[in-house]
């Protein structure tokens, strides 16, 4: 298997490990990482383990096999820098949210898209039955039954959702466009983690989420935030769905979280600056 983590030095005193979500890769996380980068962050964006293959790997995969290869990250970067923060999308952030909580020295995280429930809009029914799923998911038979994302892929940017919907063109390099239930089922395992250690959590949270989100409700915001042990802080976007790091607002959200990470050069992510500046 590829190794498709990243990372960039920068010399400086505070990182940034990015996580991606569950059936992505660290690409997705290249738009905001060079934001960061940019505001003179170090970063660090693991391959999770499982991920990178296909959906057979990916389920032989657990959510404390996830976590095992984030912290190995957070360590490596944390022998680097002085500070170091976590940002990450939906599975990634609540991995983020675990490190915290195994590390409170992590000076902050970000948390974008946060899903405790796949309860969106465009969610097919059978998905928001979280405590069914948490019963059958994981039989022998039933875990190995893969589903696609659904149009549109969590992305109200036209032109990244019809990249997105080309079977011929990869959007992500590493990720995968179907999930096993085996591998939903450990999300919802993940999550049910992050809803019993929140109190335990003192690490300030930037909490992202869009109005508008095809695949997790607002509510899952809402739920995070009134379980934190510690100082928090919400950005509702007006103009995105689910994939919020790389969709129509993705300058905004870098901007905010590298204000909210305390940017060592001053923020040079702006709202209004180009995808590629």
């Amino acid at each position: 298997m590829n190794d498709l983590s990243f990372g960039v030095s920068r010399g400086g005193s505070k990182g940034v490990l990015l996580l991606h979500g569950l059936t992505g890769a660290p690409a997705e996380m290249r738009l905001l990482g060079r934001r960061l980068s940019r505001a003179g962050f170090a970063l660090s964006a693991p391959l999770l383990a499982g991920h990178g293959a296909d959906q057979k790997t990916l389920l032989r995969s657990t959510w404390r096999d996830w976590l095992d290869s984030a912290r190995d990250a957070y360590r490596k970067l944390a022998a680097q820098v002085d500070e170091v923060y976590v940002a990450g999308i939906c599975v990634g952030g609540a991995l983020g949210l675990a490190l915290c909580a195994e590390a409170p020295e992590i000076s902050g995280a970000a948390v974008y898209s946060m899903t405790f429930e796949y309860d969106g809009w465009n969610m097919p029914r059978w998905a928001t039955a979280a405590p069914l799923i948490q019963l059958v998911a994981n039989l022998p038979l039933v875990r190995r039954i893969t589903f696609a994302e659904p149009y549109p892929y969590g992305l109200k940017d036209l032109r990244l959702r019809e990249m997105a919907s080309r079977a011929d063109e990869s959007l992500i390099e590493g990720a995968t466009d179907r999930m096993p239930l085996g591998s939903l089922y450990q999300m919802y395992r993940l999550g049910r983690h992050v809803d019993r250690i929140a109190p335990e959590i003192s690490t300030p949270v930037l909490i992202v989420h869009a109005d508008e989100d095809d695949m997790s409700h607002p509510r899952n915001a809402a739920r995070l935030q009134a379980g934190l042990g510690g100082p928090s802080e919400v950005l509702r976007l007006d103009d995105s769905y689910h994939m919020v790091h790389v969709d129509r607002q993705h300058a905004l959200v870098a901007q905010r979280t590298a204000t909210f990470f305390g940017a060592p050069v001053g923020v040079r992510a702006q709202a209004g600056a180009p995808a590629d500046a």
